[in-house]
């Protein structure tokens, strides 16, 4: 298959994904993530997408494989990922380059600014292959992406 060339979902759909410990969310350091838990913040995802025309597949893992894989599928089944990859933001070559083969956008959100924390996570490998970053703005910042990638979307 030439590169570029893939059969898309065209409907809409847009794949979630939430990297480790992002089901702690609620829990882990309050202080810097906040007190929504991971399924208030798919509910909230699932609520803004269906105002902006769009449909959700929210998914978090643990596992760098799974959101490997799960990315590969998504080259396929969905137009574009809004990604937390959590710390292997700032470790994966392996999402990275499955990003890549998806050839789909990629928005990449991260509920605290990732700039005013310790140097390690000043660099992301998403960032890399992203069409741009939320960060910061906590749950908020995945609303903003899935504005985003309705106007990303809108233009492919």
């Amino acid at each position: 298959m030439e590169k570029g060339c893939r059969q898309v979902a065209t409907d809409g759909s847009v794949l979630v994904l939430n990297g480790p410990n992002l089901n702690m969310l609620g829990v882990r350091e309050p202080h810097i993530y906040g007190s929504m838990t991971l399924d208030d913040l798919e509910s909230a995802c699932h609520e803004r997408a269906e105002q902006l025309g769009l449909s959700v597949d929210f998914r978090q893992s643990n596992h760098e494989g799974e959101l490997v894989s799960w990315i590969q599928q998504a080259r396929t089944e969905h137009d574009g990922i809004v990604i937390n990859a959590g710390a292997y933001s700032h470790t994966s070559v392996a999402i990275m380059d499955a990003l890549i083969l998806a050839e789909l956008p990629v928005v990449e959100v991260h509920l605290s600014n990732i700039y005013k924390r310790e140097a390690f996570r000043h660099h992301s490998y998403i960032s890399a292959v992203a069409k741009g970053m939320i960060c910061g703005f906590g749950p908020t910042g995945y609303l903003l992406a899935l504005e985003a990638m309705t106007q990303l979307l809108d233009r492919d």
